[in-house]
């Protein structure tokens, strides 16, 4: 039997150290959803730590994560077949992705399909992603990598809100509120990436296009948090958003990022709206 003290403790640990931008929002949330909260973006940061593994191959990386995806599916989380899995990398992969079992046994048992089910579709969109190398050519190759990456989160994000009290969002708008928190991110690894020879920007796009491209999805995100009234729900998304708007400021005026204290500020402010 697993302490559940002790688990949460460790699950808010190991978010604080995989996440400067989710951890202190889901930190604000009400207990019940913290918890929720928490385990879903663990299991999610599970298999997103494989995808961005530096030192697994293309190939090691589809397999890990198609079969993870698979594990998914089933009615019942397979740890002793996951650890099989990853034992051959269990010296190189870091603590959130070994401990994938934890993160779901920590979900309330009531939602954790729809967290499971989420996370196998994402793990299935990395490895088709990890084969063709991230090279994304068109817009529909854009729309396509953002959905599997950022755009799941949202959608899994509207579930548990619509568990917890019944709050209904478009989904849609929940995906596009994920494509633009992305968005910002290839604006801001864009050197990185072309190091390692990946390609986010789809063909003849310049950093404008994808500067619209991720204004146009972080407008459905606005539009996504008016179907919201649950306050401790509507602080939540309000932090990450109001983040990503300020780094796109940012990156817009020729910084590489916001400074650390300029992150503390925007959630001061946040919190005491």
């Amino acid at each position: 039997m697993r302490d559940e003290a002790k688990l949460q403790k460790e699950a808010m640990h190991t978010l604080k150290l995989t996440s400067r931008t989710f951890y202190i929002p889901i930190k604000l949330l009400k207990p019940t959803l913290r918890k929720t909260v928490a385990s879903a973006y663990l299991c999610m940061r599970a298999i997103d730590e494989i995808e961005d593994h530096e030192q697994l191959t293309n190939e090691t990386k589809s397999h890990l994560l198609r079969k993870t995806s698979e594990l998914l599916k089933e009615s019942n989380f397979n740890e002793e077949a996951y650890q099989d899995l990853i034992k051959p990398y269990h010296a190189i992969l870091p603590d959130v992705s070994i401990r994938l079992g934890d993160w779901i046994h920590f979900c309330p048992v009531d939602i954790i399909d729809r967290v499971k089910e989420s996370t196998s579709i994402m793990a299935k969109g990395m490895a088709d992603w990890a084969e063709k190398n991230w090279q994304v050519k068109t817009k529909a190759d854009l729309d396509d990598y953002t959905y599997y990456v950022a755009g799941l989160v949202g959608v899994m994000l509207s579930d548990i809100w619509e568990w917890y009290d019944g709050t209904e969002t478009d989904r849609e708008l929940a995906i596009g509120y994920g494509r633009g928190l992305q968005a910002v991110n290839v604006l801001r690894n864009q050197d990185e990436d072309a190091e390692r020879g990946v390609q986010f920007f789809p063909e003849n796009w310049s950093r404008d296009d994808m500067f619209s491209y991720a204004e146009n999805n972080l407008d459905k995100a606005d539009r996504y948090m008016k179907s919201i009234q649950t306050k401790n729900i509507i602080l939540f998304c309000k932090i990450p958003l109001a983040l990503a708007k300020r780094t796109l400021k940012a990156l817009k005026s020729g910084k590489e990022k916001m400074s650390r204290s300029e992150v503390e500020q925007t959630v001061e402010e946040i919190i005491k709206e």
